[in-house]
């Protein structure tokens, strides 16, 4: 469908205004809701991702598509509630206790949100506690923890523990990373998943709560 392309031609260029236009245009002309989240909008922000992780596009190009897509997903949330259909999955998102970088977590963010995910971003300095209660009152799929300091890298046992200790460990999928973590490392701890960058992340969540 011409204009579902157009949707996702403009975010690419991160033109928001003509997206949310277009958006609200798809629905006037009774599109269904799903049909222009998924054909329009995520396809768009897949494409970015797959740029962004092969070095075609880079982080202020991520940021402004992003923008584009989530002005044009604000149209659609009610609608989507409505038509009874569900997030992809809730990711509990956050930079570790100790640690307040928050450049790729907020990366991450845009790309799992770009996978139709929803994701609920707890900030920097987030401690181990904090997340394992946000996955009890959301139901959330997965943990997704960075972190960018050498430091602050320990904290990540720490998350893999308490949802041990809270018996919650067989229900969510732990996911790490950040520039000093490597596959060694999660797998030293416990955690699921180490991805080396945004995109991966987010693909690897997307199957998570597929397969979940």
């Amino acid at each position: 469908m011409e204009i579902l392309n157009e949707i996702s031609q403009q975010l690419q260029k991160g033109k928001a205004k003509i997206v949310k236009e277009l958006v609200e245009q798809a629905v006037a002309e009774g599109i269904p809701v799903k049909s222009i989240l998924d054909n329009g909008l995520l396809k768009g922000m897949g494409i970015i991702g797959e740029k962004f992780k092969n070095n075609e596009v880079f982080v202020p190009e991520v940021l402004v598509a992003a923008r584009a897509m989530n002005m044009g997903a604000a149209v659609l949330k009610p609608l989507l509630a409505d038509a009874g259909v569900e997030s992809g999955g809730k990711v509990c998102l956050g930079t570790v206790k100790g640690d307040l970088h928050d450049i790729g977590k907020n990366l991450v963010k845009m790309m799992m949100e770009g996978k139709g995910l929803e994701v609920i971003d707890l900030g920097t300095d987030v401690p181990p506690d904090k997340f394992i209660e946000t996955v009890r009152e959301n139901n959330c799929r997965i943990i997704a923890c960075s972190a960018l300091l050498t430091t602050t890298m320990g904290v990540m046992q720490e998350v893999v523990d308490a949802a041990k200790n809270a018996g919650i460990r067989d229900e969510v999928k732990i996911m790490i990373g950040g520039a000093p973590i490597t596959q060694a490392f999660c797998e030293q701890i416990g955690a699921d998943s180490y991805t080396p960058d945004a995109a991966t992340a987010a693909e690897v969540a997307a199957d998570f709560c597929r397969i979940h």
